[in-house]
C-alpha cells in the first residue's frame, strides 16, 4: 500500500534515484512487496515516479546491489527470498539446553538455512564509554572482548562484540580463542551466575569502517546498533554485548505482556 504524501515544505535532496529505491525498499521491508514478488514494470515505474528509464535502471541496480531483489535482462526485477530477517532478541537469552548450540544458531538454522558463527578474536581491551558504564568498570578498566560473526548461509548478519569483567573471566573459557559449546551464556550459569536481567538499548547508526567491511556492505544505509546488558542474581552486570546488523535487511521484534 502506498501511504500518500505529506509535504511538510522540508526539500528531499536525495537524488531522484536514491528516493525512487527508498519507496521501494520501504515497499520490500514492510511486506507490500513479499519475496518472490514481481516489481512493477520498468514502464509502470517511470509513469509513477516521473522519472526516466536510466534513472529507474539506476534505483533497481541501488537494491540489487544492497541483495533485496534480482533481476536479469529480458526478465522481471524480484524480490529476493529469504533475505529480509525478522531477529527476536529474547529468543537468544536464555542459556542453551544441555548438548545444544548457541541459541542463535538453533533460532535461525531451518529447513535449507544453515546458520554459523566464526570466532573473530579473543583479547583483553579498553572497552567503549557505554559498555564501560553498563559494566560498571572504573575509569582505564580493561575487559575480555569476544568478537564473532554470525552468519546466514554464508552471508554476515551480525557483528558481535561482547565483553565481560575480567574478575568474572579470568580463569574461564570466556579467556580462550575457542568457541564455547553452548554460547557464554550456558557458561555463565555453570559459573554461579545465570541471566536475570536483560536490558536492550537499540539505536540506528551510521556504520563503522569495521562494520562495513565486516558486514560487506553496499552503501551508505545506516545499521541497527544493539547494546544489550545482561545482570546476573543481586543486579550485577556479567555481560555487555555490542550487536550491529545491516537496518535494510533485519528488523527487531520484541514481544511484551501488560502488566
Amino acid at each position: 500500500m502506498t501511504v500518500p504524501a505529506t509535504d511538510t515544505g522540508f526539500p528531499d535532496r536525495r537524488s531522484l534515484h536514491e528516493r525512487i529505491a527508498s519507496d521501494l525498499r520501504d515497499e520490500i521491508m514492510s511486506g507490500d512487496l513479499p519475496p518472490g514478488a514481481k516489481l512493477p514494470s520498468t514502464t509502470q515505474l517511470k509513469a509513477r515516479f516521473e522519472a526516466s528509464n536510466a534513472t529507474i535502471q539506476k534505483a533497481l541496480q541501488l537494491l540489487k546491489d544492497e541483495q533485496l531483489v534480482i533481476g536479469r535482462a529480458g526478465a522481471a526485477v524480484t524480490v529476493r527470498e529469504h533475505r529480509q530477517q525478522t531477529m527476536r532478541p529474547a529468543s537468544y537469552m536464555a542459556p542453551a539446553d544441555a548438548g545444544k548450540p548457541y541459541r542463535w544458531l538453533s533460532e535461525n538454522t531451518k529447513p535449507g538455512i544453515r546458520a554459523h558463527s566464526t570466532l573473530l578474536e579473543v583479547t583483553e581491551v579498553e572497552p567503549p564509554a557505554d559498555v564501560a558504564s553498563a559494566l560498571r568498570l572504573t575509569d582505564g578498566a580493561t575487559a575480555v572482548l569476544r568478537q564473532q560473526i554470525l552468519s546466514i548461509d554464508d552471508e554476515p548478519v551480525e557483528l558481535v562484540n561482547s565483553y565481560y569483567p575480567l574478575d568474572l573471566a579470568q580463569g574461564t573459557a570466556i579467556t580462550e580463542r575457542r568457541r564455547i559449546k553452548g554460547g557464554t551464556p550456558t557458561l555463565l550459569a555453570e559459573l554461579g551466575f545465570p541471566p536475570r536481567l536483560s536490558v536492550d538499548r537499540v539505536s540506528a547508526r551510521v556504520p563503522t569502517q569495521e562494520q562495513y567491511r565486516a558486514l560487506k556492505l553496499p552503501g551508505g544505509l545506516p545499521v541497527l546498533r544493539t547494546l544489550r546488558v545482561v545482570h546476573s542474581d543481586d543486579d550485577r552486570p556479567i555481560e555487555a554485548t555490542v550487536m550491529v546488523m545491516a537496518g535494510h535487511l533485519h528488523e527487531l521484534q520484541y514481544e511484551f505482556t501488560p502488566e
